[in-house]
């Protein structure tokens, strides 16, 4: 079956609050998962002829896919184009209050923010650390050794040994459970 653009605006009505949802918990930025929505349906409509399902479940198994490979690209290039914005002195159009804290709510952003906060209390300081630095300082991996005062390849190991350590914590197996429900 070939979907209609009918057909598939009638879906974005019934589904895309929850793949808003689904992106919005993996992005963590409410305007990037509006846009992704919003790129994710105009691509069900361009591409509709390369549907090759037959029933509505698969077609919104189909929404799914086309929303976690945007979703993919826009972190393979999320980070340049972020800095690209920046260094040009461009601003992402804003999401009114209202909409913003909604998305909030609805994908329990304080709650995962705490949830991810009580995951990291379960690691050790130097781990906490280097997470620190490498994720929320955005520090590369030169910038992290010689911060550490070793060198690049034992910088990288230290941060990779603590993001497993960080996945394997309970809190956060249980929060990736919770997402993926």
């Amino acid at each position: 079956m070939t979907p209609t653009a009918d057909h598939i605006a009638s879906l974005y009505d019934r589904h895309a609050p929850e793949v808003l949802r689904y992106l919005a918990r993996r992005t963590f930025e409410p305007e990037t998962a509006v846009d992704l929505v919003a790129e994710t349906f105009a691509r069900a409509v361009a591409d509709r002829r390369r549907f090759r399902g037959r029933t509505d479940e698969e077609l919104v198994g189909w929404i799914y896919a086309i929303a976690r490979n945007q979703l993919t690209d826009y972190l393979r290039r999320g980070r340049v184009e972020r800095e690209a914005m920046v260094r040009l002195g461009m601003q992402r159009r804003s999401l009114p209050d209202a909409d913003f804290d909604r998305i909030e709510q609805l994908i329990d952003l304080q709650g995962v923010r705490d949830e991810v906060a009580a995951a990291l209390d379960e690691l050790t300081e130097p781990q906490r650390h280097v997470l620190r630095l490498r994720v929320l300082e955005e520090q590369s991996y030169v910038e992290l050794a010689a911060r550490l005062g070793t060198s690049e390849q034992t910088a990288r190991a230290r941060v990779s040994r603590a993001l497993r350590a960080l996945r394997a914590t309970p809190t956060f197996i249980r929060l990736g459970e919770e997402r993926c429900a």
